[in-house]
């Protein structure tokens, strides 16, 4: 047996492949960009030989690291495996060719079926089964506006994939579903663990069913590298292929969420807040509970497009000169947005930050706002709200969570916000709670690769592999004395958010 894993992780932006030791120690990593096209306002879509030759180009290169730096060859890969964001969709034909461009997971094209699904009443019949809140580009949603708008193209759809799915089917010619992005998408009965034609039927979607693939377990064996897919990536051929899972479980994964101690934030271009437990948490008003990678739990997740990824629009706008000077001296420009946001005291300025420039959690229509600035405000003030706005979504999502019950004391922080300190210690005073960080750099590849431990033998299970390929490197305990503040600031917040809803919904 190989003494290696590769895992893959097919993000919204670029795919990503990891060689790992079973140790979890990164052996080499190569990443590349995926285009997207927007045929039509709201519209994001990618073309599927695209996907595959971006996975392609990042197998080889990440192998070709591995050899370089330390003479792994692909004899000594044990076992593949992937993740991946969820929804949209995925589509192909019975030759594993795309029957349409890929929707993505931002899309807007379906956002009348929500408003109509809960008017009607399908929502609340179907949810109970799905566990899902449903959203523009949820893939149920997706569905029926391709039923109504492009039938031909479902037609002659094979199987309805999922994005890890996709490069699954092409590496090994063998097409499966998993459970915990497949739960994620709304088109699986959740609740039952199984395709339900029954509760697709309640949306008007039953004859879906026949184009689901069957489902399998994060390391469940799901083929192997055929001898095409070794010649195109410079994996050998045989190479045993686990189903992966979902890019939220991954991350979970790779800091250890293993068991109901901890819950797991994740700020990157979402602002994620999930914990584990094996009661599923079942409401309307709820995100997602889906099912998660390690068998008996289920993963609940808060979350909305409301992450870091503000601060980097902020960086790509309005800092160009600090972007070159940084990379003159060889530094990231976003260790001069901590140097700014740590110059400005908690206390100093009331400017109000609303993270809504991709998204939100509160309204479909919110869009993102500053409020309070005056003429003596500094641009690092404004950084410091960007900060703080995107910790008090964070808070927001996780005191709906804890209104069902109690949440785990403890966070495993993960994403972009999680490489700064400053941002650290204001999560770890805006929640009052620890923030612990790992050693792992590239998670969902490291995630990936746990699954294909588990299936190469190395270990017995997840939560083994968890121990055995996570390591905790930092934490970072709450400032008591900063409660108060931040909490007067959050409660501003809240009625930035309340002044604003007529606002947007008349817009």
């Amino acid at each position: 047996m190989g003494e290696f894993v590769l895992g893959i992780d097919y993000g919204s932006t670029v795919i990503k492949a990891g060689v790992f030791d079973m140790q979890g120690g990164e052996k080499g990593v190569c990443s590349v960009k995926v285009d997207n096209t927007s045929p039509k306002t709201g519209w994001y879509e990618r073309d599927l030989e695209g996907v595959w030759e971006s996975s392609k180009a990042a197998i080889t290169g990440a192998v070709k690291a591995a050899a370089e730096k330390y003479g792994i060859s692909a004899d000594g890969i044990a076992a593949v495996s992937l993740t991946g964001h969820g929804n949209g969709a995925h589509l192909v034909d019975k030759n594993g060719r795309g029957t349409r461009p890929a929707i993505q997971s931002t899309d807007n094209r379906a956002a009348s079926y929500v408003e109509r699904w809960k008017n009607d009443g399908s929502f609340s019949r179907i949810h109970p089964m799905n566990m899902q809140a449903i959203w523009p580009a949820h893939s149920l949603c997706v569905m029926a506006w391709l039923r109504d708008n492009e039938r031909e193209a479902l037609d002659k759809t094979k199987w309805i994939l999922n994005p890890k799915d996709f490069i699954r089917l092409r590496l090994t010619g063998e097409a499966f579903l998993e459970y915990s992005d497949a739960s994620g998408s709304g088109l699986i009965n959740t609740r039952d663990r199984r395709i339900d034609p029954a509760m697709l039927d309640m949306a008007g979607l039953g004859f879906l069913a026949e184009k689901l693939p069957p489902l399998r377990y994060a390391a469940d064996p799901c083929g192997a590298v055929t001898a095409a897919a070794a010649a195109e990536t410079g994996l050998k051929a045989g190479t045993p292929v686990a189903a992966g899972c979902y890019d939220i479980d991954s991350a979970g994964l790779a800091t250890g969420l293993t068991d109901e101690s901890l819950m797991n934030v994740i700020a990157g271009s979402w602002a994620n807040n999930q914990f584990i437990s094996r009661t599923p948490l079942v409401s309307e008003d709820f995100f997602s509970t889906t099912v998660y990678a390690i068998e008996g739990y289920y993963l609940m997740l808060e979350g909305s497009a409301t992450g870091a990824i503000n601060l980097e629009w902020f960086v790509e706008r309005f800092m160009e000169a600090e972007r070159g000077l940084a990379k003159q001296a060889g530094k990231e420009v976003y260790a001069l947005c901590d140097e700014a946001a740590a110059s400005v005291k908690p206390d100093a300025s009331r400017i109000i930050f609303l993270p809504f420039l991709y998204g939100s959690n509160v309204n479909f229509k919110a869009t993102g706002t500053l409020l309070g600035l005056e003429g003596s405000h500094t641009r690092a003030e404004v950084i410091r709200a960007f900060f703080e706005g995107i910790c008090f979504t964070h808070r927001y999502h996780i005191e709906k969570m804890a209104s069902y019950g109690r949440v785990p004391e403890i966070v495993r922080m993960a994403g972009g916000a999680a490489k700064s300190g400053v941002w650290r210690q204001m999560f770890a005073d805006v929640l009052q709670k620890p923030v612990e960080v790992t050693a792992a750099t590239e998670l969902g590849t490291l995630g990936a690769a746990m699954c294909a431990a588990v299936l190469a033998g190395a270990c017995p299970g997840l939560p083994e592999a968890a121990k055995k390929m996570v390591r905790v490197t930092g934490r970072t305990d709450p400032n008591p004395g900063l409660f108060d503040v931040y909490t007067r600031k959050y409660q501003s917040y809240k009625r930035a958010i309340e002044a604003l809803d007529s606002y947007w919904n008349e817009a």
